[in-house]
């Protein structure tokens, strides 16, 4: 048994996660400038660790790692973009998926919120899930996503509404504020039916995730939380050279992908301003959560998985969204917390990472399976030493696209097949990396490099390598091209060409003229 021993009462078990909230993001963690109560009560409940990675810091990716408790070099995700039958080939060659696997456990099991499986509704073993999705596809995808269809029953007066988030293309980085009242947000929903499945009549110990949408892109806070923060009151990005900023071409592709090509500081500071109204209000939603479970009984033997999917660069390394493997993006929060058997208020500088949580939640169950996890419940109790050092992946393996991040000790290469560039920092006397070191300490370098090298050879990622070595291409500028985010389950496809601009004006269902 490599963890230590249980209680004889099984505890509950939630999980809590957010979406592109950044790692700096916590009042009591050092960020005077925001206010989260509830977060800082998860902070003193349990143990926070301030080293906690996404290995793969994009939405599709990131929840395949966890939910498998396998990184991408199993999983096969490397980006957004899955595979076909992908969803079921991770089962196959992972295992039962976390909900899955803790059903089978003897655990009652719910789900609720963003997944981002593909499918959509991809099975992942949940006895209770009701989803709520970002985007829609198609009307019957806007059917079945459990909160759409709630507005669209409950509250039929809203129903009109095309992006219930806010909206996204050439608005997607512009300062927003929520379509709805802050009682019928997606995060609201989510609260409410997830306090209804805590409090299910059941005697099974329960494992639960909720997954909240936000704070991902468009950040659109709800009346009054739009007005929370002053922008003059943020600071700018923080921003190096371009030529170390955007050596990953990632970034600037990225940028003009989601018409953040040219956001200057007002902007970006007014942008953090409604970010951080956005975490704020979610941090009340999360305390109606830890209300929920401080009212049980059994609030002691209830654990407590606080983190997010990735983080978000908010102009940082002149850079929007994630993908990157810049302390910004790939960096997350990471809470956790056991009353009962976890000391309260104490911090954690081992690494960790998003694939331990399935070890986690099947270490408490009292049949562990940590698959490519490190064994946290172990690291806490002082049975099992910290992980050396951890990998990160983006991009196919085999294309120009591939990039990798190997973090050991204080430093963090970040190795691009594009041009084979590397960048390393010392992220404890450099947190911004804006001072990359590769050419001081290229023995460093070679060193993670081959690390890198080997656990490719070891994972069998040989599309990755060539002749035992990484495969690299000549350096290439991206050519640029933008991402379209309209809501196609009405079918609405893009803007109208210039020859029928009145399109836009007609109903999507009719065709028939809208007017004013």
């Amino acid at each position: 048994m490599t963890s230590p021993p249980l209680t004889n009462e099984r505890p509950n078990i939630l999980f809590v996660m957010t979406d592109q909230q950044r790692f700096d993001t916590i009042r009591s963690l050092g960020n005077d400038l925001i206010d989260t109560p509830n977060l800082d009560r998860l902070v003193e409940r349990g143990v926070t660790f301030t080293n906690a990675y996404s290995t793969c810091p994009v939405c599709v990716p990131a929840r395949y790692t966890f939910q498998s408790g396998s990184e991408p070099t199993r999983t096969d995700i490397y980006d957004n973009a899955v595979p076909p039958g992908g969803h079921e080939a991770v089962e196959a060659r992972c295992g039962p998926y976390l909900g899955a696997a803790m059903t089978q456990r003897g655990y009652r099991t719910f789900g609720v919120g963003k997944f981002h499986t593909i499918p959509w509704n991809g099975e992942l073993g949940y006895e209770t899930v009701l989803y709520s999705e970002e985007l829609y596809d198609s009307a019957a995808q806007r059917t079945g996503d459990a909160y759409a269809s709630w507005i669209a029953r409950e509250h039929p007066q809203f129903d009109w509404i095309e992006a219930l988030m806010g909206e996204r293309t050439e608005m997607y980085y512009m300062p927003q504020m929520s379509p709805l009242p802050p009682e019928l947000t997606v995060e609201s929903w989510a609260t409410d039916r997830a306090i209804e499945l805590i409090d299910a009549d059941d005697d099974r110990p329960w494992f639960g995730l909720v997954s909240y949408i936000g704070p991902h892109p468009p950040f659109a806070p709800p009346l009054p939380f739009n007005r929370q923060y002053d922008p003059d009151r943020m600071p700018s990005p923080v921003t190096g050279k371009e030529e170390v900023d955007h050596l990953d071409q990632h970034i600037p592709w990225m940028n003009y992908a989601v018409f953040a090509d040219e956001v200057d500081d007002v902007r970006a500071r007014t942008l953090k301003a409604r970010y951080y109204a956005e975490i704020t209000y979610i941090d009340g939603c999360i305390g109606r959560l830890l209300d929920a479970v401080d009212a049980r009984a059994d609030s002691g033997n209830t654990i407590i998985c606080f983190y997010s999917d990735h983080g978000e660069l908010l102009g940082d390394h002149q850079g929007w969204q994630k993908e990157s493997f810049f302390e910004a993006s790939t960096r997350v929060p990471f809470l956790v917390s056991w009353p009962d058997r976890i000391p309260a208020g104490e911090r954690s500088d081992a690494l960790v990472a998003l694939t331990d949580l399935f070890g986690i939640a099947t270490t408490a169950a009292g049949g562990q399976d940590l698959r490519q996890g490190s064994d946290v419940l172990g690291l806490l109790a002082g049975s099992k030493a910290p992980r050396e050092r951890l990998f990160g992946y983006h991009g196919r393996p085999g294309t120009v696209r591939f990039k990798a991040m190997v973090r050991e000790g204080r430093h963090k290469l970040i190795w691009m097949a594009n041009g084979g560039r590397r960048l390393l920092f010392d992220v404890v006397t450099d947190p911004h990396e804006q001072h990359p070191i590769q050419d001081e300490h290229p023995e460093v370098c070679d060193r993670l490099e081959q690390a890198l090298t080997q656990e490719l050879i070891d994972e069998g990622v040989t599309a990755a390598l060539s002749d035992g070595s990484l495969l690299t291409f000549p350096y290439a500028i991206w050519p640029r091209e933008r991402i379209y985010q309209f809501d196609r389950s009405r079918g609405v496809e893009g803007f109208p060409p210039l020859s029928v601009p009145d399109d836009t004006l007609r109903a999507p269902e009719t065709k028939e003229p809208v007017h004013g």
